[in-house]
C-alpha cells in the first residue's frame, strides 16, 4: 500500500534513531569530540629547580611563568634551561660545562616544537654559551634537523652570536687539571687499564666530594605543556666528562635524547647517554604513550629494555645491574607526568602549586655501584 510524504518522514527519522540506539547497544556510537582537560605543567631534571644564575628563579619556574602568560611553550623552555646553561655553578651545563679530555668544553643541544612539528640540534659545539639557542635557529632558519662541529660554530657566528675561545670557568678547569693529574696520561697505559683507571679516578672525585656524581653525564631536560596542549622539550648538556674529543652522546639526538610528539607527549633524558642511544628510548617511551601506557609505565619499558641490553661485564655492577645511571622525564598531553630512573634519583617539576623536587620511580633500589 502507498505511503504519503508524512509517513515517509515520520518511519525514516524512527529508522534512523533504531539503528542509533542499536549501535550504541554495541559499542559503536559516533565519535564525539569532547575537549581536552590540560594542565599546564614543566617538567625537567633536576637542576630545573636548583640553578638561578643570580636571578630570582629557577629554570622550571621561569619556563611556567612565561608558558602561563601565553608565550610560545618552546621559547620559553629556552630560556629557562639558558638560566642553567649560563649559570657557571652548574658543571654539567653551558658555560663552565666539565670539558673533554683534552681541556675543551663541547656542548649539545636539541629541541623539537610539537605545534609546528620542527626540530634542531647541535653537536660538538664550542664557544657559545647557549646551544640550545642555536639549535633552536637550526628548526627556525635552515632545512636541517643536526649541525656539528665547526659547521655549527659557523652557523652560530653567522646568527650573531659571539664565539668565545673558552668557556672553561676557574672551577671547571680545575677539576679537569685534577683528573688529569691523576690519571697522568704521559704514561701512555694498556687502553683497558687506562679506561678503568679513568673511571676510578671519576669515582675516586665524587667520593671526595669534588664531583657532583650527577654531573659525570651531565645534562638539562626541560619538556613542558600549555593550557591549550601544545608540548614542546629542550635538551642540553656539556656531554660526559672528559670524555673523547668529538663524542656525542645522546642529548642531540632526536627520538634519544629528545623526543616529541604533540598529539602524544614528550620524554628526554639524562645520564649515560650511550645506553639510551642503543635504544632510542625516547621516541620509544612517546610510542608507548601513544598506545595508551601512562608516563611511568612508558618510562619504566625503557628502563627495563636498557637493562635487558647491557650485557657487557664493564658495564655491570655486582649484582649484575647496570652500573650507571639514566633518568627519564616523562609528560602527556593531560600534563600527566613522571621521572623514572634506574636507581634512586629525583626530578623539577612546576605547576600552579609551584615549583617542587620530586622522587623519580626507580627501576633498582640504591646506587649504581651498589
Amino acid at each position: 500500500m502507498p505511503i504519503n510524504r508524512r509517513e515517509f518522514v515520520l518511519s525514516s527519522a524512527a529508522a534512523a534513531l533504531a539503528a542509533a540506539n542499536s549501535q550504541t547497544a554495541f559499542g559503536q556510537a559516533p565519535t564525539m569530540m569532547t575537549p581536552r582537560s590540560v594542565k599546564p605543567v614543566v617538567i625537567s631534571s633536576s637542576n630545573g629547580n636548583r640553578y638561578k644564575n643570580g636571578g630570582t628563579l629557577t629554570c622550571v619556574e621561569k619556563a611556567f611563568d612565561l608558558v602561563t602568560k601565553g608565550s610560545d611553550v618552546l621559547e620559553a623552555l629556552i630560556e629557562g634551561v639558558n638560566i642553567v646553561e649560563l649559570d657557571p655553578l652548574d658543571t654539567s651545563v653551558g658555560y663552565g660545562g666539565l670539558p673533554n679530555a683534552d681541556g675543551i668544553v663541547q656542548l649539545d643541544s636539541s629541541v623539537m616544537h610539537g605545534p609546528k612539528k620542527r626540530a634542531g640540534a647541535v653537536a660538538s659545539l664550542e664557544g657559545v654559551r647557549t646551544p640550545s639557542k642555536v639549535a633552536w635557529l637550526v628548526a627556525e632558519q635552515t632545512d636541517h634537523h643536526l649541525l656539528v662541529g665547526k659547521g655549527a660554530q659557523d652557523f652560530a657566528r653567522n646568527m650573531g652570536f659571539t664565539i668565545e675561545d673558552d668557556l672553561n670557568t676557574e672551577t671547571s678547569r680545575a677539576r679537569w687539571l685534577e683528573w688529569k693529574r691523576r690519571t697522568d696520561p704521559e704514561h701512555y697505559l694498556d687502553p683497558k687499564k687506562r679506561d678503568a683507571r679513568g673511571r676510578q679516578v671519576m669515582l675516586e672525585m665524587v667520593r671526595e666530594g669534588l664531583l657532583d656524581e650527577n654531573h659525570l653525564y651531565g645534562t638539562i631536560n626541560c619538556d613542558g605543556v600549555s593550557p591549550k596542549g601544545e608540548i614542546c622539550g629542550v635538551t642540553t648538556t656539556s656531554g660526559l666528562a672528559w670524555k673523547i674529543p668529538g663524542r656525542v652522546g645522546d642529548s642531540p639526538i632526536l627520538g634519544a635524547g629528545l623526543y616529541v610528539d604533540g598529539a602524544v607527549g614528550a620524554a628526554g633524558s639524562t645520564g649515560r647517554g650511550e645506553a639510551n642511544l642503543f635504544n632510542l628510548c625516547s621516541f620509544l617511551i612517546v610510542e608507548e604513550m601513544r598506545r595508551g601506557a601512562s608516563p611511568k609505565d612508558a618510562g619504566m619499558t625503557a628502563l627495563k629494555r636498557i637493562a635487558a641490553h647491557t650485557v657487557e661485564k664493564r658495564l655491570l655492577n655486582a649484582r649484575g645491574r647496570p652500573n650507571f645511571g639514566i633518568n627519564f622525564y616523562v609528560l602527556n598531553a593531560r600534563g600527566e607526568h613522571a621521572g623514572v630512573s634506574m636507581y634512586d634519583a629525583t626530578y623539577a617539576s612546576c605547576d600552579e602549586n609551584g615549583a617542587q623536587i620530586v622522587k623519580t620511580e626507580a627501576l633498582f633500589e640504591g646506587k649504581p655501584g651498589e
